[in-house]
């Protein structure tokens, strides 16, 4: 199965929301951050890539009609290349709320993976691993904390994608547009029901609470512990 659809936004452009769309309307299935993370095969490829092995992109989709945020929106421009009959995709969102967004939800979660906890999951640590090199490392220079220099990245990649992709392939995307516009670029029928709109955010807002209690749970056990033998 060749690639339909790529994306190429950042992360908390909606991508959540898009991959829900498009596997409605029939893209099915849409690759995005949340297949990567339950698949060691999946892991195991953005790792390598990350880490600068090339990648057989056909392999790493395969099974996927379409594609939207991280890893993969990272190297839209191999992937649009490489499915030459593709239509590319750009979720674009205020940039400020981006950053709002991203520096409460995803930047925290995959930075605050306690040490432990990646010790006794490989697959979480290559994860990690992934993420961090791929997007905060990678995209961001290391630097994503600079406010100004990541809305700078967020903005040149929205340039990029714009002067890449010849207009016919490209629709530049947000989620407030509704199906109208997905439905028309891509040439399927407008579904019945509103534009889905997931709610990742809160998700995202409660794992950043596991994962920050986590990080004590070590120290909670030996204090049981110590205090098992004391008293």
């Amino acid at each position: 199965m060749a690639l339909q659809v790529v994306g190429a936004g950042f992360g908390r452009t909606g991508t959540l929301s898009l991959k829900t769309a498009l596997e409605q309307l029939g893209f099915s299935k849409c690759h995005h951050m949340q297949e990567v993370t339950i698949s060691s095969k999946q892991v195991n490829a953005w790792h390598a890539i990350a880490h600068g092995e090339a990648p057989d992109w056909d392999d790493v989709f395969e099974g996927y009609a379409s594609s939207c945020d991280w890893p993969s929106c990272t190297y839209w421009d191999a992937i649009q290349r490489h499915y030459p009959d593709s239509k590319v995709i750009l979720t674009i969102r205020d940039p400020d709320r981006w950053y709002d967004s991203a520096m409460e939800t995803i930047y925290p979660v995959s930075n605050g993976v306690p040490q432990w906890l990646k010790w006794l999951s490989p697959r979480l640590r290559k994860g990690v691993d992934m993420i961090c090199t791929t997007i905060w490392e990678g995209t961001f220079d290391g630097r994503f904390e600079d406010r100004a220099h990541a809305i700078e990245v967020f903005n040149r990649n929205t340039e990029q994608v714009k002067a890449g992709v010849s207009p016919e392939r490209l629709l530049v995307f947000q989620a407030t547009d509704g199906w109208e516009p997905l439905c028309t670029f891509l040439g399927v029928p407008v579904p019945e029901g509103p534009y889905p709109h997931v709610n990742e955010a809160a998700d995202l807002k409660r794992l950043l609470k596991v994962v920050r209690a986590l990080r004590w749970l070590p120290h909670a056990v030996v204090a049981l512990v110590v205090a098992w033998i004391v008293f």
